[in-house]
């Protein structure tokens, strides 16, 4: 059960940081931080969880994460169903609270996106669904890559949080103009859910690319870091 509180916890740090940053930071007047400032947090995010709970649970916090690890034979079936609940939950009450803090704003209206990934019109640059999926799923494979490379027993100790923490930032970096970076279910839906319409109607893509991206980058890493 503490493992499940973990990542329901981080989940919420996840959400609250990264989407907190984009609703509430990125464009504020004079000084706000922008896609520079919204990628370095959602990779913060990672990064300081991962040294504080890393050692409970994982800190998986993603489901495509927990489903890749699963891939990849480093983590049980059994556990998944209760990991990515715990990761939905902890992401929707994250969406809760920033809602409550983002409509304390006079002039604050969901339907601005409240940091929603999409595709189409509902891109922040317009890119169209194909180009949205290719997005999600190289991007969701690079990250289980890195994130299993940084974690095999191989790999220098204690160093994991930050290559992962920074490979969530380069993430950010390339893929917001595309779909404002999901590369997590839970991420995404944390989220959606307030905005409603489009945002539930395009969550599918956030769900299906991420797994589909953490499978092969899983099978990838099998691969390329097998001892054979």
């Amino acid at each position: 059960m503490k493992a499940y509180g973990a990542e329901f916890f981080g989940t919420f740090w996840l959400v609250l940081g990264g989407c907190g940053s984009a609703v509430l930071a990125a464009a504020f007047p004079g000084v706000g931080i922008g896609l520079h400032g919204v990628s370095l947090a959602f990779g913060l995010t990672v990064l300081t969880m991962a040294y504080s709970i890393g050692h409970i649970s994982g800190c998986h916090l993603n489901p495509a994460v927990s489903i890749g690890l699963w891939a990849g034979g480093r983590f049980p079936a059994g556990k998944l169903l209760p990991y990515i609940v715990s990761q939905v939950l902890g992401a929707v009450a994250a969406g809760g609270v920033l809602y409550l803090i983002a409509s304390g704003k006079q002039g604050f209206d969901v339907a601005g996106g409240f940091a929603s990934n999409g595709y189409g019109a509902h891109s922040p640059g317009q890119y169209t669904l194909v180009a949205a999926l290719v997005c999600e799923v190289v991007m969701t494979a690079f990250f289980l890559i890195v994130i299993l490379g940084a974690t095999d027993k191989r790999a220098p100790s204690g160093f994991a949080p930050i290559a992962i923490g920074l490979a969530l930032t380069l993430i950010h970096l390339i893929s917001i103009p595309v779909t404002n970076t999901s590369v997590n279910p839970a991420r995404s839906t944390g989220v959606a859910l307030f905005v409603g319409g489009w945002a539930v109607e395009q969550l599918w893509l956030f769900w299906v690319a991420p797994i589909i991206g953490a499978i092969v980058g899983a099978k990838v890493y099998g691969f390329i870091g097998s001892e054979d």
